[in-house]
């Protein structure tokens, strides 16, 4: 369970920073974005390190309360979840 578990971990978080990144681009281009729910979604699921790194390099939502707030949020709980899970 454990190697399954560190996959996922990789997996969600690199799929996390290509939506994020993504996201930014659409930004950039003025065309339709992915929802803020959908990456708080991935955030929730085990992705938000992966957001939350993409936020900073990216300079993406890093002015949005609800991201400074709550993706950092989510990397404690995920953390707290990965720990619980990996021990």
């Amino acid at each position: 369970m454990q190697t399954g578990l560190i996959v996922w971990f990789i997996f969600i978080n690199v799929v996390a920073y290509l939506v994020m990144s993504d996201d930014k681009r659409r930004a950039q281009q003025r065309r339709d974005r992915t929802p803020e729910r959908t990456l708080f979604l991935l955030a929730f699921i085990g992705g938000a390190l992966g957001v939350w790194i993409a936020m900073y390099r990216k300079r993406h939502k890093t002015k949005h309360v609800s991201f400074t707030i709550g993706i950092p949020l989510l990397v404690f709980l995920n953390a707290v979840l990965y720990g619980y899970f990996l021990q």
